[in-house]
């Protein structure tokens, strides 16, 4: 494939037509062309440097309301590929909740998902920026750095469809991690620190700098007593607890299916007083910002829940269209060989700041957790291990605990939210505060 969104531009026509004189009642094509660095680091220095490009076509056809898909990255094949949908979806059964795809809409143009500067990248630079976290990390004394990432990104796609759908975005990203270690063979903590961004804005030093503080802060600690207790979860911490349990309950195609604890809870209090949990496909410079969803629906800002009442599930076109509502803009994809998903755009988290340590008596502070992907989807269990924890007593942050399982149910933890800090961090499309949390069960 082509470089050049014009020339991406017109093989989605060419794709477009050839469904159609195919059979296809309905197409869409999705279109993708990007750049990116990729850099690995092992301990302190550069492991692999390289860069890439992607470009290719997703071709969606619709025959008797029956869906097929095929995609290809060779301009050669791709009139094979567009058959070979329409072929897939001849040979599909009739659904009968298939209602259409999105209409010709307008849209709204969001700020600060573009910056040339990370598209246009050089290697160079990008390397530079990597080791910017190792340095880092060596400020801090009895740190060092176990290993790490950066990569950068620019790219461009388009949406085009048999409805009039024509919408073209320009987006780019740059992320980086590291992990840092510290301690001996008789006590050793490790940590780690990240930061994502759609703009040239990261502080690549502080990210190294941080994962070597939390590392050696770590280090040692004392046991905690097992029993239920107020815990304090860090903005990691909460983001990966919620993407794991709260998000698929919210899909209305786990709720039309019976797999969400949240099937018929609409206008039902679900969470504490207060929280406010918020979906924004418009917010200026979010990681799932875009003028459209990744079906071509204009993007929008939705209230899921409002003072713990649960207002909306997510919905894309066709889950929208069997229950007879509007369409949240929720349907996202990670790349043009894959058809689009029910997910999130850039989800808030917001409940009335406050010291939320220094009004804590005594509890624990969690700073990230592990295991949070073997939680039930369905009924919001979870048990995970607290990693780079720490004692919070009359107000004030003391030891850290050494080793440390946090189990509860994500449904009672949005009834028992007491609190939420002033460090508000964006975490990919999760963007959220300290959380304080009553009534979770530790295990030391």
């Amino acid at each position: 494939m082509s470089n050049d969104i014009n020339e991406i531009a017109g093989l989605a026509e060419r794709a477009l037509r050839i469904a159609q004189q195919a059979g296809a009642d309905e197409v869409e094509v999705f279109g993708l062309t990007g750049r990116g660095v990729h850099i690995d680091i092992q301990m302190d220095t550069i492991d692999l440097a390289r860069e890439g490009y992607t470009q290719g076509m997703g071709i969606k056809a619709v025959v008797n309301g029956a869906v097929g898909f095929s995609s290809t990255n060779d301009p050669l094949r791709l009139d094979d590929a567009t058959r070979n949908a329409v072929r897939s979806a001849r040979v599909r059964e009739n659904d009968p909740d298939w209602k259409g795809l999105p209409a010709v809409s307008e849209y709204t143009t969001v700020a600060g998902i573009y910056d040339p500067r990370i598209a246009d990248m050089d290697i160079d630079t990008c390397i530079d920026l990597a080791l910017r976290m190792v340095d880092g990390a060596a400020s801090v004394n009895d740190a060092v750095p176990t290993g790490g990432r950066f990569s950068c990104s620019g790219s461009s796609y388009l949406i085009l469809n048999s409805s009039g759908v024509e919408m073209v975005e320009h987006t780019s990203r740059m992320d980086g991690i590291l992990d840092c270690r510290s301690g001996d063979d008789n006590a050793v903590s490790t940590a780690y620190e990240f930061d994502i961004s759609r703009n040239l804005d990261i502080d690549f030093y502080t990210i190294g700098r941080e994962a070597a503080r939390q590392a050696v802060a770590s280090v040692g600690g004392v046991k905690v007593d097992s029993g239920e207790t107020d815990i304090l979860l860090r903005p990691a911490a909460i983001a990966d607890l919620l993407e794991s349990t709260l998000l698929p309950s919210l899909s209305a195609e786990n709720v039309q299916k019976g797999r969400s604890a949240l099937a018929g809870k609409l206008g039902s209090r679900i969470g504490a007083e207060g929280l406010i949990i918020t979906d924004d496909g418009l917010l200026e410079g979010g990681i799932g910002s875009a003028r459209s969803d990744d079906e071509g629906t204009p993007s929008r800002t939705n209230r899921i829940i409002e003072d713990g009442v649960l207002d909306t599930y997510l919905y894309d076109t066709y889950t929208a269209g069997k229950d007879g509502v509007d369409s949240t803009a929720s349907a996202v994809r990670n790349n043009y060989t894959q058809t689009t998903t029910i997910g999130v755009r850039n989800l808030m988290i917001q409940y009335p700041a406050s010291d939320v340590v220094g009004d804590m008596r005594r509890g624990v502070l969690v700073g990230s957790v592990i295991g949070a992907h073997t939680a039930n989807p369905i009924s919001g269990d979870f048990s995970v291990e607290a990693r780079n924890s720490f004692v919070v007593e009359d107000g004030a942050i003391k030891n850290p605990v050494r080793s440390m399982m946090v189990s509860g149910n994500v449904f009672q933890l949005l009834h028992n939210i007491t609190g939420a800090g002033h460090d508000v961090r964006r975490l990919g499309t999760i963007i959220a505060p300290t959380v304080r949390v009553s009534g979770l069960t530790v295990a030391g």
